[in-house]
């Protein structure tokens, strides 16, 4: 697979992530280094995110509607994956500027 196809199948769920982290390791160019450190910040903020919101309905019900936030991150997927597609390296809104200089190991 090429590094674009990649760097799609990187925002599909963390085992895409991984798979795509695998198959590209070896050779890895800027623009899948830079969508596996986005994709993988956007799953650890969606991890997070269920775990607060998970507490905060058991705590109190009425919160539940703050969920619809969740649509949020599936939203912020999609345009990493339109983004990767086009080939550009632009941040995700919001979170992606505290993605562009973490996770060294990727590259």
């Amino acid at each position: 697979m090429n590094n674009k196809t990649l760097s799609v199948i990187s925002y599909i769920t963390p085992i895409g992530w991984i798979i795509a982290y695998v198959a590209g390791k070896d050779q890895a160019d800027s623009l899948l280094k830079y969508h596996l450190r986005q994709s993988l910040g956007i799953m650890i903020v969606s991890i997070v995110f269920n775990i607060i919101m998970r507490i905060l309905a058991a705590v109190a019900p009425v919160l539940s509607f703050l969920g619809i936030v969740g649509l949020l991150i599936l939203i912020f997927c999609i345009l990493g994956i339109i983004n990767a597609a086009n080939g550009a390296e632009r941040p995700i809104p919001l979170l992606g500027k505290m993605f562009e200089d973490k996770f060294d190991f990727i590259g």
